[in-house]
């Protein structure tokens, strides 16, 4: 794993060691995500400059140096990830005439794409990646992100340059760096707790969305074209979409027996891939199915037990070190647990907005940093679990909303708009009426938040297709442009259903946006950002592309079967661990955020949002937050997840000033640009 950045100063407004030394400060500040190598190559004529920092994993010898250069000299590339056939795409290409220095997947990705060209060569890549390539004869810069968003490139401008970087830290560091906050795009962390692709929170600033690469040619970074006309230039080489709509018109026709060999054959093949290192590997391990899968697959395969990891909480229901160690013994593995105590999971959080670097606030990034944390004093690789709710159906929400969907299937339209209206205008009685119940039943059986609960479910009797009822449970926020002063919530897949595939089973759909959204969004951004914090690489061999094909084209029976969701999934595992090591209700990977906001993080959270603060910033209604604060800490709901988001963003805001420091000091270090210079 590694850290790249660059900048194409098509103008010439740097000097040639200015350029060179701007980007070096670029990659310094990507240090964490590389920390054993860097190198930086510069076409001077052209104004490029590419940067990288390595964290050694394949080929530890100077043959894997980055910025590498093809065998012809035509293309320079740096690159952030593996890709995990190279061995294979090495055996085809040395018939045509490929000959290799080192045994780097990096040196093969050049050949690949020497031989084939750069589209038909990524279709051939398995792995996660994010790289950059210059043609030097072509003078064009590609960028490409793959298939399903594991690996984080954002793009854009800052004055005349033209930027690229693993993360917004790096982008950060350019001189002159003043792009405003995004306002739409802090809507979406209010709503979802991240900011979907293609949005970032700089404007003029983007993700490369998954699935697809951008070819910056002279032309096109002379005119200065913006960041909405580069993504629409962007070419997809993989779509979920297609994928998706795919496989639901060739369904598989197998056996359960069947099925299961054939998706054990094929997950076998993808952790066997993700388990060659030339450094230390292990995997990180909950005691849950996916988790527990791949850890029995890595040790099917390994010649010694695994090293495994976890942590553990003292808190009631946030716990599941018990069950990953039940896993761990059973399939002999080396395992490692750390319980951590509410004290070292409060002393991540001032360090949560350098290590995310965009605002984002599910608050499982505490543990998942602890985790990842414990696994680096071990290894410096560690497979992930990540991906099989996703693909198999796991999310208990499904279920939920499989449920609503069918409670309102048989209320014509106009039945349903006048129960919304009616809980609309009458929403103090229901909640009323609501509270009333509340007293009467144990603790365990209350309603939480009924006034929230009634404006969900009229807004539910007012949407129109699923996917907006599905928006709806997936928000934390019902109308964040009524909380951010001054903008307009972006459009994304699960706003505009016209995005998604032609799928109508209900779980499906749900599973496509997760997918497209969430998964890459939040899962994939936490696990990147908290194991790069502490330069781990993390592998998902679950997102294996071949997976997710494989999985699309599974009939619905073989992945849930009444309440029970990730149902083939489970069957491969049962080969291998007990039934009853598994079944148990998911938990998730929380912490009591709720509790530590009345308690621990209080005066934290007070300092910044205090009225005054918020009113001079500008970017919240302030007496919107206060409001939420008071009611939280007054014990009348839970607005910890609600608070949290806007926590982040004010955290990363301040943050981003010190941050905005660095970068000035930097500056008056870099000679005035020049930014007359002609093409």
């Amino acid at each position: 794993m590694c850290g790249i950045a660059g900048i194409w100063d098509v103008f010439h407004a740097l000097r040639a060691e200015d350029g060179r030394a701007v980007v070096r400060r670029m990659t310094d500040a990507l240090n964490h995500r590389g920390p054993d190598d860097d190198g930086h190559f510069q076409d001077v004529a052209a104004g490029v400059v590419l940067g990288h920092r390595r964290l050694s994993v394949l080929d530890l010898s100077p043959e894997g140096h980055q910025p590498m250069n093809s065998a012809s000299g035509r293309y320079v590339i740096v690159f952030n990830g593996e890709v995990y056939n190279h061995q294979s795409l090495r055996r085809e290409l040395v018939p045509l005439g490929a000959t290799f220095r080192g045994h780097s997947d990096t040196e093969v990705m050049l050949a690949a794409i020497e031989h084939w060209g750069l589209e038909r060569a990524i279709r051939r890549f398995v792995g996660m990646f994010a790289f950059a390539l210059w043609d030097r004869r072509e003078h064009s810069l590609a960028l490409v992100r793959d298939r399903l968003g594991i690996k984080p490139l954002y793009y854009g401008w800052i004055g005349s340059l033209f930027v690229f970087g693993s993360e917004l830290k790096a982008l950060r560091r350019c001189p002159d760096f003043a792009n405003p906050i995004n306002r739409d795009a802090l809507c979406l962390l209010l709503r979802h707790n991240y900011i979907a692709a293609p949005y970032a929170i700089h404007q003029g600033i983007c993700k490369l969305q998954p699935g697809t690469s951008l070819t910056i040619t002279r032309e096109m970074a002379t005119s200065r074209a913006d960041t909405t006309a580069l993504a629409a230039r962007a070419l997809t080489y993989w779509s979920a979409r297609d994928v998706a709509q795919a496989g639901v018109a060739d369904r598989m026709r197998l056996s359960d027996a069947d099925a299961t060999d054939e998706l054990e054959k094929l997950l076998r093949d993808a952790v066997a891939l993700r388990m060659e290192a030339d450094v230390p590997l292990g995997a990180f391990l909950s005691g849950g199915v996916d988790s527990s899968l791949v850890v029995a697959l890595m040790q099917a395969q390994a010649a010694r037990p695994v090293k495994t990891f976890s942590i553990g909480f003292r808190e009631k229901g946030y716990d599941e070190a018990v069950h990953a160690s039940a896993v761990a013994r059973h399939l002999g593995t080396e395992h490692h647990e750390l319980y951590v105590t509410a004290q070292d999971a409060l002393s991540v959080v001032p360090k949560l907005p350098a290590m995310f670097d965009e605002p984002f606030s599910d608050a499982s990034q505490i543990p998942t940093f602890l985790l990842s944390r414990l696994a680096r004093s071990q290894v410096t690789v560690s497979l992930s679990g990540d991906g099989g709710d996703e693909l198999f159906g796991g999310y208990e929400r499904y279920f939920k909303a499989r449920d609503i969907e069918r409670c309102l299937a048989w209320m014509p339209a106009r039945m349903r708009r006048h129960a919304a209206r009616s809980l609309t205008r009458r929403a103090g009685f229901y909640e009323s009426l609501l509270a009333g119940v509340n007293r009467c039943v144990p603790a365990g059986m209350r309603l939480k938040r009924p006034r929230s609960k009634i404006g969900v479910l009229a807004s539910m009797l007012e949407a129109g297709p699923q996917e907006q009822r599905y928006r709806l449970l997936m928000s934390h926020l019902r109308d964040p442009a009524s909380v951010v002063l001054h903008a307009s919530e972006p459009p994304t897949e699960l706003s505009d259903p016209d995005l998604g595939p032609e799928v109508r089973e209900v779980f499906e759909r749900m599973m496509y946006s997760d997918l497209v959204t969430y998964l890459p969004g939040d899962i994939l951004t936490k696990v990147d950002r908290a194991s790069m914090a502490v330069s781990l690489e993390a592998r998902v061999p679950l997102l294996d592309h071949r997976v997710v094909e494989f999985a699309w084209r599974v009939p619905m029976h073989q992945k849930v079967r009444g309440r029970e969701g990730k149902w083939l999934l489970r069957q491969v595992l049962y080969r291998h661990v007990p039934r009853q090591l598994i079944d148990r209700p998911k938990k998730g990977f929380g912490v009591p955020m709720g509790a530590w906001l009345r308690g621990p993080l209080r005066d934290w959270a007070e300092s910044l949002l205090d009225p005054r603060r918020l009113r001079e910033e500008g970017y919240f209604e302030p007496e919107y937050v206060r409001a939420m604060l008071a009611d939280h800490l007054a014990g009348r709901v839970n607005e910890g997840g609600r608070l949290w988001d806007v926590l982040m963003f004010q955290a990363w805001l301040e943050e981003a000033g010190r941050d905005s420091t660095r970068s000035c000091d930097m500056a008056t270090a870099v000679c005035s640009l020049d930014v007359s210079g002609g093409v």
